[in-house]
């Protein structure tokens, strides 16, 4: 294989990322930012009276690593591997993700949106990157 371009995350020539590390340290980042955006609106407008800091949900933080996720799943050739994988990696992410929004009933929708997020977003890299490179290897 050989990389597309040099930059972070590495891909390869046909824009695949390559590794799980550079996976999850993107979609974390993604996650990061999107918690800091959704915290500063809510400053924002908590500051101009519009209502209780932290009302927010949480889960709106997960939009960039869905954008990388779905660049991802895009360049993988149309096949049965990408389809199983994704869907595998959303049902057991989801899950997770309400699994630990539950857990964490009690703090404000920020705070447990922003962990089931980040909780899914930890699982749907992991499940859909070792998914699709093993299911990859047996169907081609």
């Amino acid at each position: 294989m050989s990389e597309q371009r040099s930059g972070f995350p590495r891909r390869d020539a046909e824009g695949r990322i390559l590794t799980l590390g550079d996976l999850l340290g993107v979609s974390l980042a993604g996650l990061v930012i999107g918690v800091l955006a959704l915290v500063l609106f809510e400053w924002a407008f908590a500051t101009m009276g519009a209502g209780g800091f932290g009302r927010t949900n949480g889960w709106l933080a997960v939009i960039l690593p869905v954008w990388l996720f779905w660049d991802d799943f895009r360049a993988w050739e149309f096949g049965a591997a990408r389809v199983v994988a994704a869907l595998g990696g959303l049902a057991v992410g989801v899950f997770a993700g309400l699994l630990a929004a539950g857990l964490a009933a009690g703090l404000p929708p920020l705070l447990s949106g922003a962990l089931a997020a980040a909780v899914f977003t930890v699982v749907y890299a992991v499940i859909w990157f070792q998914g699709v490179h093993w299911l990859a290897r047996r169907t081609s």
